[in-house]
């Protein structure tokens, strides 16, 4: 089945990585009109830019936010108000975190986890959501959000204890917000890819061991590409997904089942 997305105003954050990438592709191709926002790969957003319209989408708007920062978190709800007419789409692929054995984080690292990972979804349904006089909500009835979580937020992994804990926050954060946004004709889901092969897991020191043993226990086979993510976020972002809501979707060979 084809995916339509045409019209939709998609807002995706974390654009500039592997996996956002892949989704702004994927949705700029099913016609949406995709806006991006990253926090440090100007390059990529600039890329990321000029391509899309050649895809299919329109010209993008380009937005700078650091999650870790609430100065720019507020100034960036500000300047989607000024700069969005509505938000159809809403994917929220930012993430970043320290990776460190627990007895070795420090306050600061796991901070800013949390804020980068899980408070930020929070405080963008609220800037979608709540207006000021004169203003209207940007988030349109009937959107649709998705963000992005982790196996980690199930299970236990090496150094990852910052970044899984926040994203079990939010797994539960979602669950949440799929009470409050239901009534209000908006779903949210989370999408949970198994060991992607992306730049972000050069940064793993144990990358090899990883690879390794998530291509042997998974049943299919073989690594989850960014372009295999960006397939399932475009279906929850579709009219064919319309009542899934407060799911969260395992995209991973079948890598979660095996114990």
């Amino acid at each position: 089945m084809a995916l339509d997305l045409s019209g939709k105003q998609a807002l995706v954050t974390g654009a500039t990585g592997d996996i956002g990438r892949a989704v702004c592709r994927l949705l700029a191709s099913a016609g949406a009109h995709v806006s991006l926002a990253y926090f440090s790969d100007h390059e990529g957003a600039r890329a990321a830019a000029q391509e899309l319209p050649s895809l299919g989408g329109c010209p993008s708007e380009v937005f700078r936010v650091n999650f870790g920062d609430a100065k720019s978190s507020e100034d960036f709800a500000v300047e989607l108000h000024a700069k969005l007419a509505q938000v159809d789409l809403l994917v929220h692929c930012a993430a970043s975190g320290v990776l460190r054995p627990a007895r070795e984080l420090t306050p600061r690292h796991f901070a800013w986890a949390l804020d980068v990972n899980a408070r930020s979804l929070m405080g963008l349904v609220q800037a979608l959501t709540q207006v000021e006089p004169g203003q209207t909500a940007l988030l349109s009835r009937g959107a649709s959000i998705v963000a992005l979580s982790s196996l980690g937020a199930v299970r236990a992994i090496p150094g990852y204890t910052a970044v899984a804990a926040s994203k079990a926050a939010l797994e539960a954060i979602v669950r949440q917000l799929a009470l409050e946004l239901g009534p209000e004709g908006v779903r949210i889901n989370l999408v949970s890819p198994g060991l992607v092969e992306t730049r972000a897991l050069q940064h793993f020191p144990n990358r090899a061991q990883l690879v390794q043993v998530a291509s042997s226990r998974t049943p299919l086979g073989r690594l989850t590409t960014p372009e295999d993510v960006a397939q399932v976020v475009g279906f929850l972002c579709s009219d064919a997904a319309r009542m899934v809501h407060g799911q969260t979707i395992h995209v991973d060979g079948g890598y979660s089942i095996v114990g």
